[in-house]
């Protein structure tokens, strides 16, 4: 899987107009383990409380679309579903659904991404 995370979180901290070296020493953070994130050589973290700590370093707001953004990439990169979608019961119920008809129909990536905008206007 390419490491879409570690270049979110290359590009986040790219646009606070940093060094990784600045960014890391202003907000406390290893510049090996941060420069290892982005460059995708350690997963990320599983922790919600490091990623938060993370996000808002930033400069992200909690609750926008770049917050959501951010925790969705690390979730999907570590194979795992949205921690706060797990808790919709409605949604939940309806994965088996979407996920019977992705196999069924072997969605490219254009069919997929139309079913997405679907998905978004309902």
């Amino acid at each position: 899987m390419v490491a879409k995370f570690g270049s979110l979180l290359k590009r986040l901290r790219a646009e606070t107009g940093k060094t990784l070296r600045e960014f890391c020493q202003e907000k406390g953070f290893d510049p090996g383990n941060f420069s290892r994130l982005e460059r995708g050589h350690f997963p990320p973290p599983q922790n919600r409380e490091l990623l938060e700590k993370y996000a808002y370093a930033l400069g992200l707001q909690a609750g926008s679309d770049e917050w959501l953004e951010f925790f969705d990439v690390a979730a999907a990169e570590r194979g795992e579903f949205p921690a706060d979608l797990k808790l919709d019961a409605e949604i939940v119920d309806k994965l088996p659904v979407l996920f019977r008809t992705m196999r069924a129909k072997q969605l490219s990536g254009e069919k997929l991404d139309e079913l997405i905008e679907k998905i978004r206007r309902s």
